[in-house]
């Protein structure tokens, strides 16, 4: 491990199955994510410790937040808005809470071309323009019928603005906008694209090939890009984050106790902490996997862009 990093397991915030999304919410000072297959979203309040969750009627794999704090979620079916209530009403660490019918609202959905599909990785473009992938559920059928959409401040889904995916994975832009990455995760692919992108319209371009991770280790997961412009990618099954210069050369590798860490994202008061998901594998697991995990490294990130739209 390189000089100067510290990694800290969260255990207050839990184990997870399927660790996703991490944001951290500067508003409330408190660290979001999801559990996949949980059909959970969790909150973290870092100063109290306080550890929160709300169930949804089915898998929710990304969230983004607007100004007023209500949800975006893409989830099996849909886009959805979804208002938090108060978790168990005790604010006791592990506070749980059904999110009722009445404050869940479908926004949009794309027409699914297969059968078992949901929405994968997402998050906000620095415009707020809301954006995720889909992909085919049974990753063993290598299926390449998954897609990247554009949710915009008017409330329209955009067509498939990329397609051909079977995992996508690594949303995240640079610091000027003007550079959109993206992954796909699969075995059979490994590689994280880099795009021109028309920061007006929302459209990527001149798509490229960043970095091809069959010439590192593991799979390109979720990714974050600190205030230097660097791209920070969880490699699943290879137990480290990798960061790439904007050149796409590899710069720095952080060792993760977790075999299978999922997407990070920056937070804490001053932006210098990286939070790392986790996904716990079916078989040999420790108790680091499907941890959340703080990683100081001695950078900063950005903001996490909200929502402009109404929900």
């Amino acid at each position: 491990m390189a000089m100067g990093v510290s990694v800290e397991r969260i255990d207050a915030a839990g184990p997870a199955s399927v660790g996703e999304s991490p944001v951290w919410r500067a508003a409330e000072e408190a660290f979001y994510w999801v559990d996949i297959p949980a059909r959970k979203i969790v909150r973290f309040h870092v100063a109290t410790g306080v550890r929160s969750e709300w169930v949804l009627p089915e898998k929710v794999a990304c969230i983004a937040f607007d100004q007023a704090g209500r949800v975006l979620a893409g989830m099996e079916t849909g886009l959805f808005s979804v208002t938090l209530p108060e978790a168990g009403g005790s604010g006791s660490a592990g506070a749980s809470a059904t999110v009722p019918p009445s404050q869940i609202r479908k926004l949009a959905a794309p027409v699914f071309p297969a059968q078992d599909m949901r929405f994968n990785d997402g998050r906000c473009d620095r415009q707020g323009r809301f954006w995720a992938g889909t992909m085919v559920q049974d990753m063993s059928l290598a299926s390449p019928l998954g897609a990247l959409f554009r949710f915009d401040a008017q409330g329209v889904l955009s067509a498939p603005v990329i397609d051909g995916l079977i995992t996508q994975n690594g949303l995240a832009w640079s610091p000027d906008g003007a550079t959109m990455y993206l992954s796909d995760s699969h075995p059979l692919k490994r590689v994280i694209w880099a795009f021109d992108f028309d920061v007006e319209s929302g459209t990527p371009r001149n798509r490229r090939v960043f970095a091809d991770l069959h010439d590192h280790a593991g799979r390109p997961d979720g990714a974050a890009v600190d205030a230097d412009g660097c791209y920070w990618t969880c490699a699943n099954d290879a137990g480290l984050l990798l960061r790439f210069t904007p050149q796409g050369v590899l710069d720095r590798k952080i060792e993760v106790p977790a075999v299978k860490p999922s997407m990070c994202a920056f937070g804490g008061r001053d932006l210098d902490t990286l939070f790392v998901t986790s996904i716990r594998p079916g078989a040999g697991a420790t108790d680091d996997d499907g941890a959340v995990f703080a990683i100081r490294a001695g950078v900063r990130g950005l903001p996490e862009p909200e929502y402009t739209g109404a929900l």
